[in-house]
Order: structure tokens, then C-alpha cells, then sequence
């Protein structure tokens, strides 16, 4: 880390300790942040250097960060390593990652909540009170899932304009008084 600027190190660090909180690996989340403030994509062998990381361990981040849709390699002329880059549109970052997260945790919750509701109204041994739960739950979970399915047709360009009406949109659907 030393080639780094402290205001670099200081985002990296930051960002591995926020990709803890958000169920990612440290290093994952490390190597995220370098790719994303990199001017040129890097190689593995840079990322080592930079991040003072062992071999493996970049290689396996780097698949990991491959499957969530937010680095991909790139080929550089004259050399036949493979170089790698983030996503640099934070908008684009944003809907890729809340995609996946979609895909990997609330498809298989609605799943398995839609399930358990059948199986509970058609006499599955569950109590009213824990029927009713589980059919709030499901609900909640497909409007969810409209909403995002709704905001994902959208360019990054019009999610931004509409997160900055966030207060007109309150007003317009009756925030509550405070």
C-alpha cells in the first residue's frame, strides 16, 4: 500500500471494512475499491504489490467480484496478462449490485415464502397468527420486487433525478406530519 496516496488507503480500508457489514470478504472489498480508483485496469501481480496480498487470494477475489457483475478483465496490447477494472459509473455500480443481491437473496426468499404460505392455507399445520405473518412477509417481498423490477428499467441518469425528488415524491403520496 505504500505506492498508494493516504487518501486512497484511507477509501480502501474503509471500503473493506464496509464490505464486511455488507456480507463480503475484507479483501474482496479492498480489491473493489483499488480497481474502482485505478486510472488503468491492473493486473493481479499490481494488485498484489498495491494491497500487500498473497497471489490466491487476489485470484479468488477477482472471480468473486467477476460472479457479482462489477470487474470484468480487459486485454491490454503487448501484454498477455489479464488486466482487470470496476465498474466506474457509481449509478451503474449501484443497480448491478442491488441486481445481484436481488437475484441472490430476495428471488429465493419470495421462493420459499410463497411456498410456506400455500402450505399453510391448504391446511399445513401452521396457526393463523403465523400464516398471516408469513403472508405480510410474502407481500412485502413482492412489492419489493415490483418496485426494483420497475426501477431497473431505468438509466442510472433517471434513478439519480429520482432519488433527488425524494421530497416531492413524500409530499406527493402524503409524507406524514412530524
Amino acid at each position: 500500500m505504500d505506492t498508494l496516496s493516504p487518501v486512497a488507503r484511507k477509501f480502501i480500508l474503509h471500503w473493506g471494512e464496509m464490505g464486511t457489514r455488507w456480507g463480503l470478504n475484507r479483501t474482496v472489498a479492498q480489491i473493489h475499491a483499488l480497481l474502482y480508483l485505478a486510472e488503468k485496469p491492473l493486473h493481479a501481480e499490481q494488485i498484489c504489490e498495491q494491497l500487500g496480498l498473497a497471489r490466491s487470494n487476489v485470484s479468488t477475489s477477482l472471480r468473486e467480484l467477476q460472479n457479482w457483475g462489477i470487474v470484468k478483465i480487459v486485454h491490454m496490447m503487448g501484454d498477455r496478462r489479464d488486466h482487470f477494472e470496476s465498474i466506474h459509473d457509481v449509478w451503474e455500480l449501484f443497480r448491478v449490485i442491488v441486481a445481484e443481491r436481488k437475484r441472490r437473496e430476495m428471488d429465493p426468499t419470495i421462493h420459499v415464502l410463497r411456498e410456506c404460505v400455500a402450505e399453510a392455507e391448504a391446511g399445513g399445520g401452521a396457526d393463523p397468527v403465523t400464516t398471516e405473518r408469513l403472508l405480510a412477509m410474502k407481500d412485502f417481498f413482492e412489492v419489493a420486487a415490483d418496485g426494483y423490477a420497475h426501477l431497473s428499467k431505468l438509466p442510472p441518469k433517471s434513478i439519480r433525478r429520482l432519488a433527488r425528488m425524494a421530497d416531492t415524491v413524500a409530499s406527493l403520496v402524503g409524507r406524514p406530519r412530524e
